[in-house]
């Protein structure tokens, strides 16, 4: 445990921080999920309106560096090589 005031403010603010990263990233991957269950189901119209949001989520959290630009890009490339595959 840290005894310097610093480093106990510091603990307590990467305990937040990782806080809300963690829960950004499960909304981001349950929206990638939705988007596979509808492509799984062949329903493009769904698949490509849930793109569009996960889309906007994915560049956002790559801006704020909770996840790569190269993750990022490499999720969105493959959701939509899958969609264009379903016609």
């Amino acid at each position: 445990m840290a005894n310097i005031q610093s480093a106990k403010k510091r603990s307590r603010q990467a305990n937040a921080k990782n806080a809300l990263k963690s829960a950004q990233r499960a909304s981001m991957r349950t929206m990638i999920k939705n988007v596979e269950e509808a492509i799984e189901d062949k329903d493009t119209e769904k698949a490509k309106s849930l793109f569009k949001s996960t889309q906007k989520v994915l560049d956002k959290l790559a801006n704020k560096k909770i996840l790569s630009k190269n993750k990022a890009s490499r999720q969105k490339s493959r959701l939509t090589k899958s969609i264009k595959a379903l016609g």
